[in-house]
């Protein structure tokens, strides 16, 4: 069939033209009405003629008319038909409108009776479904911290037994009470009111957050993860830029370029053995180390053919004789043998899946390797002194609460002993929940010895104590009693203390601390005595009040700092700034070098002289912006410099 091309129509639209068989236009346009406005239809063949059929906006029928058309003609039938199909599915779409603005009208004008669907939630079937579905719900939110505490803060030492245990327990104080003994079981002197093993798991954990963060927090790492359950390892070799890297004969010898990678040697893990070595590789450049079982995943140019050959490869002599065959191996590495073509032990298959099965298991519950301390008994009399309580975060559902005590040494009295000023100071505290439940307490005796010909000196300084405690965030009573255990004064305070939920959303930082005292610590004491928090010793002026001589040291650790998805990185700015008086003396940006160590968590380090201001009270305020979720935070303290 000849194609016949037809006359174009103009509309306001444009025009259009069409090119098309009469039988399949006639078949695809004729079922309504707006595709064909302003369009010609060829008619049917057989007929002489030139003919068409015209639609045009504006008319309220269809007409037709007879044009002459070569091949046939258009007849009334058919044009009474389109006009036929055209008003019905009008008045179906008219019909089909008013049905639905009746059934609103309807649904306005009689709401719902509340007495119905009370006898409709009456019915056991629709009862028992929803309030299924409520206590579901309860139950869920109810149990949320305590599941938190499962997996947030406990994961790597509870055993599966106590966990299977822990997972049965249908009540609170069922779960309260079983927390209670977990932490009493590791207590390494079991019934003392200090346990020395919670209080150095949860201080490693804070380590952990500040030191091996990066996109998420420090203690979801590997690195953070074996800290806190191994503690420091005895030898590190860290290599934070990878770089060039001479294999040692183990790994094939030869030189390469590394991604970033640590190293941690212990001499010994309880039911692990001797001599562990365990490698962090950051294969994504990114800080986030993981633990590997090959030593040749931080080979950068493991993948790249001929460069970074082994010794044994470039001689030759290894077992394979090209780089390719390191993929070979059956032990689970990717690298190649020595020159002689042998590995030593520690490359074995089986004694490395072992030592990474075990590495990752709960350790034992045992106490040889931690001491309880002794503390003493009270009485009754006046002995002034200063307290303070500050709030680090380390999980989501625990917060480090140190807690300082400051007494003026010439409150106490001292004794001679043989030429040595003898004084002793016992302190006791008790945390106790609103409702009366004790959550924890604490004793210390502390000694000064000092010799007779430097007593003077001594009395004139204070004397210090810290005891940190980990607390859920909620409200608190803390009872403080000390008392000089030569005279017997005795003095009490009751503080009531907030411990803050910090979340995981929200920008949010932890107690901006004034501290006399801020220096970094070794890795042997990391997590160990008082004043510690992670790597940095931290002890703050418990009155914040200074001397022109003295320091003033700023501590405060910022949390939850958006990763930018390209870089991972944040991007922060922080200020710091001090006022008297309404009166701007500082402002200052920290330094960009210390900003880039930042990740989800920034630790504000900073210490300033004070010889150039005069007595009086100022305020340090720290300003931290935070570039990518666009928030920004001020705290600030006050100081008084005499």
């Amino acid at each position: 069939m000849p194609l016949v091309k037809h006359p174009t129509a103009s509309l306001g639209l444009g025009v259009i033209s069409h090119t098309r068989t009469p039988r399949v236009l006639a078949a695809n346009q004729f079922w309504g009405t707006a595709p064909l406005l302003g369009r010609r239809i060829v008619g049917l063949p057989g007929k002489t003629g030139d003919e068409s059929l015209t639609f045009q906006y504006g008319e309220n029928r269809i007409g037709g008319k007879a044009v002459p058309f070569k091949g046939g003609v258009v007849s009334n039938r058919d044009v009474r038909f389109l006009r036929h199909r055209a008003m019905t599915r009008w008045v179906m779409g008219v019909l089909a409108a008013l049905t639905l603005v009746i059934g609103i009208s309807i649904l306005h004008a009689f709401p719902p009776n509340d007495d119905q669907d009370k006898n409709d939630q009456d019915t056991p079937k629709k009862v028992g479904k929803e309030e299924k579905r409520r206590q579901k719900a309860l139950r869920q939110e109810m149990e949320t911290p305590y599941k938190k505490w499962l997996s947030d803060e406990v994961p790597y030492i509870i055993t599966s037994e106590e966990r299977a245990a822990f997972k049965k327990l249908a009540t609170d104080d069922e779960r309260e009470s079983f927390i209670e003994t977990f932490w009493e079981r590791r207590n390494p002197n079991p019934g003392s009111p200090e346990n020395e093993f919670k209080e150095e798991y949860y201080r490693r954990i804070a380590y952990a957050n500040e030191h091996y963060a990066s996109g998420f927090p420090g203690w979801k790492s590997d690195r953070g993860r074996i800290y806190i359950m191994y503690g420091p390892p005895d030898e590190v070799d860290d290599h934070p830029s990878g770089g060039n890297y001479e294999r040692p004969p183990s790994e094939g010898g030869g030189e390469t370029s590394t991604y970033p990678f640590e190293q941690w040697r212990y001499r010994y893990i309880d039911g692990i053995g001797n001599n562990i070595i365990l490698e962090f590789v950051d294969t994504t450049m990114t800080g986030e180390y993981h633990l590997t079982m090959d030593p040749g995943e931080k080979d950068a140019m493991l993948h790249v053919p001929g460069v970074g050959m082994t010794q044994a490869e470039m001689m030759g002599t290894a077992r394979g004789q090209s780089k390719q065959d390191r993929f070979q191996n059956t032990n689970g590495t990717t690298i190649a043998g020595g020159p002689d073509g042998g590995q030593n032990a520690s490359q074995d298959e089986f004694t490395r899946l072992d030592q990474y099965a075990k590495i990752f298991m709960p350790p034992p519950v045992k106490f040889k390797d931690l001491k309880a301390v002794v503390t003493s008994r009270l009485s009754a009399n006046i002995l002034p002194f200063d307290a303070r309580t500050d709030f680090i975060r380390v999980t989501d559902e625990t917060v480090l609460t140190p807690i300082t005590v400051q007494v003026a040494n010439s409150d106490l009295q001292f004794q001679n002993k043989d030429g040595v000023m003898h004084a002793v100071l016992d302190i006791y505290g008790e945390i106790t929940s609103l409702g009366g439940h004790i959550v924890n307490t604490f004793e210390k005796s502390l000694v000064i010895d000092v010799p007779e010909h430097e007593l003077q000196i001594v009395q004139g300084r204070k004397s210090i104590y810290q005891e940190s405690i980990p607390l859920k965030p909620a409200r608190y009573k803390l009872s403080l009693v000390l008392k000089d255990d030569l005279n017997g004064h005795m003095g009490s305070e009751e503080l009531g203390i907030i411990v803050p939920n910090y979340g995981e959303d929200k920008l949010s930082n932890s107690s901006l601390i004034l501290a006399d005292q801020i220096q970094p610590i070794a890795t042997s004491q990391v997590g160990s005595g008082p004043f510690v928090i992670g790597g940095t010793k931290v002890r703050p002026s418990v009155n914040n009040t200074f001397t022109t001589d003295q320091r003033l040291g700023i501590y405060m650790q910022v949390y939850n700092l958006g990763i930018d998805d390209k870089t991972h990185k944040p991007s922060v700015e922080v200020r710091y700034k001090i006022e008297k008086d309404g009166k701007p003396l500082l402002d200052q940006p920290e330094d960009a070098t210390n900003l880039k160590k930042a990740s989800q968590q920034f630790t504000v380090i900073k210490t300033m002289g004070l010889k150039g201001l005069t007595p009086g009270k100022y305020t340090v305020q720290i300003l931290v912006t935070d570039n990518i979720k666009k928030q920004t935070l001020s705290p600030s303290a006050t100081f008084e410099v005499r």
